[in-house]
């Protein structure tokens, strides 16, 4: 009688585990809010940190996200020297819909400015290292919870995308059972 429940049970068991590791990497992206509730502004100088300071904060990963929310700004996508310099001239991407997102396809360095004149020298420019999945970085706090910076830069909307996740991982928890006890 137990030779009929171990059939069923290992084979099920691998679809369940395996399920799950997919489900795990296609639900692990977060999106960061650039800003926190104020967005991507002008820093006024009464900040307590910065926009990068908020960035050596958190770990972004390939598939996370940033938002931005401005108004009367863009968002300029641009090389390590455009940022240094701020150079608004020639911009790898420029956004100004006032609601952009932009996703992470590669790991490596992404350099970010305000397309608005004087805003990049007065601060609103941001860098992120977008890492490898192997990689920690000491002090960082990981991509499931968002760390630190100002009231103008921290994070308040990291978001992960648990609640399809979580209604699929209950539907493969019950087929699993009924599996098991049927």
């Amino acid at each position: 009688m137990a030779a009929p429940i171990q059939t069923k049970f290992f084979p099920n068991l691998l679809f369940v585990l395996s399920v799950a590791l997919l489900l795990t990497s296609a639900v692990s992206a977060y999106e960061f809010r650039v800003g926190g509730p104020l967005g991507w502004t002008k820093p006024t100088g009464d900040e307590l940190g910065n926009y990068n300071h908020w960035a050596t904060k958190n770990r972004f990963h390939v598939g996370d996200s940033l938002y931005f929310k401005y108004e009367n700004d863009s968002v300029l996508v641009v090389d390590k020297n455009a940022y240094k310099e701020c150079n608004t001239t020639d911009p790898q991407l420029k956004f100004v819909d006032g609601n952009t997102t932009f996703r992470f396809d590669r790991h490596g360095y992404f350099y970010f400015i305000s397309g608005k004149p004087g805003h990049c020298k007065a601060g609103e420019r941001l860098i992120v290292r977008v890492m490898v999945h192997s990689e920690v970085m000491p002090g960082a706090a990981p991509s499931s919870q968002p760390g630190g910076g100002s009231a103008n830069t921290e994070s308040g909307a990291a978001l992960k995308t648990t609640t399809a996740a979580s209604v699929l991982m209950a539907a493969l928890g019950s087929l699993f059972a009924i599996s098991l006890f049927s």
